[in-house]
């Protein structure tokens, strides 16, 4: 018998850190510092509305003239990021993600609520889950 494959609800960082396009470059690269973070939802009024990455910042940052203190996260941010359910199954999200290579999906209820965050780390997670309890005779 076969176990249901579990949603990516179950291995999702719940709640996590956002930011708001107006805010600076520099503030986004201390909060991804301080939680150690490689992906910043960016919400406005609460809904999602793009995702800031630490190569985003990097690559702006490797510019001499450019200034992380004024440019603001809606200058550098990735328009329509992959977004799902929280009901999604978790290889459903991992293969698109493995398809596109994206770094990481929101995880949103309707009306585009952000309710958590699914990076490449939470899929090896899974995927050691797997590999541990359900291949493991």
């Amino acid at each position: 018998m076969t176990k249901p494959i579990p949603p990516v609800s179950k291995y999702m960082t719940s709640m996590p850190l956002s930011i708001e396009p107006n805010q600076s470059l520099a503030e986004a690269k201390k909060k991804m510092h301080e939680v150690h973070a490689r992906h910043l939802p960016v919400r406005s009024a609460g809904k999602v509305v793009g995702l800031l990455s630490d190569r985003d910042i990097g690559l702006l940052a490797s510019f001499a003239q450019l200034d992380l203190n004024t440019m603001k996260v809606s200058d550098a941010m990735m328009l329509d990021p992959y977004c799902v359910h929280p009901d999604v199954p978790v290889d459903t999200v991992c293969a698109e993600m493995a398809e596109k290579r994206y770094g990481s999906a929101l995880v949103v209820q309707e009306n585009d609520r952000l309710v958590g965050i699914f990076t490449y780390t939470d899929a090896l997670r899974a995927l050691s889950e797997v590999f541990g309890t359900r291949l493991k005779k």
